[in-house]
């Protein structure tokens, strides 16, 4: 028994880490794509003229559904014995999805920004981004337009 405890650590703590690292996709105005590097960007100029604060919700890759899963269905299959622990393994398992399904979504979900500009052409535009930099009323920034729309608001 003490061998399958082993494995049963080891398997949390490799699915918890897959997890984590599914939380680490950004929408951040810093971070760009492989696909977006060395292609022409347009470039405006403006001025902020409102910053609310929005969440970014959080991605359902259902990685978290599938960690969950193993790790309640390994749970489950500890306990009891016979058709309990295959009741047991089923209920583990179906509890752990959902926890797991709930955990990816909130590790995954960032605070951002919801920017709206006048550019200096008159245009008015709003960009949502992470809130990974300051922005108040009457700053003057940058607007970066890339190939299929993907707009980001930088200092």
């Amino acid at each position: 028994m003490l061998i399958a405890k082993e494995n049963l650590y080891r398997i949390l703590l490799l699915l918890s880490s897959i997890v984590l690292l599914a939380g680490c996709a950004s929408h951040s105005g810093d971070v760009y794509r492989h696909s977006q590097v060395q292609r022409q960007l347009s470039v405006y100029f403006g001025t902020v003229l409102a910053v609310d604060n929005v969440t970014l919700e959080g991605s359902k890759t259902g990685l978290g559904t599938v960690a969950g899963g193993v790790i309640g269905g390994i749970a489950g299959n500890t306990i009891g014995g016979g058709h309990g622990r295959a009741l047991a393994t089923a209920v583990g398992a179906i509890g752990g999805a959902l926890v797991g399904t709930g955990v990816e979504k909130g590790v995954t979900t960032k605070n951002g920004l919801e920017l709206t500009v006048e550019l200096d052409s008159g245009e008015v535009i709003a960009v949502v981004q992470a809130a990974d930099d300051y922005y108040a009323v009457g700053d003057r920034v940058r607007i970066i337009r890339g190939p299929g729309g993907v707009t980001r608001v930088r200092q």
